[in-house]
């Protein structure tokens, strides 16, 4: 037995100072902002489910104070499979894949290179994008983007008060209407992709539910499906959604500052969920049934320009409290809203043919708008919206 006395000690010594090392590198990474999510064993190699690494790395991240939290690009992107939790590690509510724990420091998500936003139906299934892409064909998005692939499909949840499913998102928390539990969030160079069932033809997912955290910065990001939506690719059609899934929803109400930069959503019933505090320079909209819609923005929201294709409803207010949201007075400005109305795509989505320009039933909206419709349809329908300008660009 002594012979084996050695070995076994010299082996235990070797995996003490290699973890010993390792915690060392993390350390100095964390310290000059480099920390990134394969220290902590994510792979990004499209096979592997990479969500409990990330989580230890958000963990320790906010352990720490907060930071950056640093994603390599790779081809096949970074793998979500495992199912969301319904409670966060503190025993409140977050429905999330990934949890933002609560907390004041910032966390921050960065990719490795700026995201290049979707283009028009071309959405590509990750399995296929390396091997099929093309950089020569107009449109063809190939997977040149740092990447969070979900595969997973939640719990249809078909009550517009309930908390939906999400692959990001921070527990509900006790601060001001918007129940933070997170003061700040910052994600930048990233796109996150939801698992889109072929035989349902809607996501049950959504993709960032952040209402929860009062400060938000996004820059560079998209939030979107995973398959196609509505062209001969599929030989199907996005179909309406029973369930209240929404591609980006940013803060609560009695929030700080949202930073929106050249941000994009697709797929999702509703795409963008904002509130007040928002500025925004570039905000893309893609076959949502409802694109844009306010909750409440007592404090005044600016958007920039909003780019539109194929929504059913490009700009509207809540009816009752979605998500929990209180409805209240919207005040906004829109600079420039350009949109496609899809009636002259062949066999678009019948959920992508706008129906609305505006829908503000309670005539919540204040402030003003500007459209252009470059070719197709010369009309930009408004229900309600009885305090709120809506002109053509000329």
């Amino acid at each position: 037995m002594r012979r084996y006395v050695l070995p076994l000690l010299a082996i235990c010594i070797i995996a003490v100072v290699s973890c010993t090392s390792a915690s060392k590198r993390i350390k100095e990474a964390a310290r000059q902002g480099q920390l990134n999510v394969m220290m902590f064993g994510a792979k990004g190699d499209g096979v592997t489910d990479d969500t409990e690494a990330i989580q230890r790395a958000i963990d320790y991240l906010d352990s720490r104070g907060g930071g950056k939290l640093y994603f390599p690009y790779t081809s096949k992107g970074y793998l979500l499979a495992s199912p969301a939790k319904e409670y966060a590690p503190n025993g409140r509510l977050v429905r999330a894949q990934l949890i933002l724990p609560p907390g004041s420091a910032n966390i921050q998500f960065e990719g490795e290179m700026p995201c290049k936003l979707l283009y028009t139906y071309q959405v590509r299934p990750l399995e296929s994008a390396a091997q099929n892409y093309d950089p020569t064909k107009f449109g063809d998005m190939g997977m040149p983007n740092v990447c969070l692939h979900s595969t997973w499909d939640a719990p249809e949840v078909t009550d517009s008060l309930e908390r939906p499913w999400a692959v990001l998102a921070a527990p509900e928390g006790d601060s001001c209407d918007g129940q933070f539990s997170r003061s700040i969030f910052s994600m930048k160079n990233m796109e996150i992709r939801v698992h889109l069932d072929t035989a349902k033809m809607y996501p049950t997912t959504s993709a960032a539910f952040l209402k929860n955290v009062s400060r938000l910065i996004v820059e560079d990001s998209q939030f979107c499906l995973d398959e196609q939506v509505g062209d001969t690719e599929l030989g199907k059609s996005l179909q309406p959604n029973p369930c209240h899934t929404v591609g980006l929803h940013t803060s609560g109400n009695q929030n700080d500052d949202q930073i929106l930069r050249n941000v994009a959503v697709q797929g999702f019933r509703y795409g963008f969920v904002l509130g007040e505090h928002i500025c925004a320079d570039y905000l893309y909209a893609h076959n949502c049934e409802e694109a844009i819609v306010f909750h409440d923005a007592t404090h005044l929201s600016t958007i920039g320009h909003i780019v539109a294709q194929h929504n059913r409803v490009i700009l509207s207010t809540t009816r009752g409290k979605l998500f929990g949201n209180t409805p209240a007075r919207v005040n906004l400005t829109v600079g420039v809203l350009n949109f496609e109305g899809g009636q002259t795509v062949p066999s678009p989505p019948e959920v992508s043919k706008l129906v609305y320009g505006v829908y503000d039933p309670d005539n919540r909206l204040r402030g003003s708008l500007v459209w252009h419709e470059p070719w197709g349809l010369r009309e930009f329908p408004v229900v309600g919206g009885e305090k709120f300008r809506v002109s053509k660009y000329e």
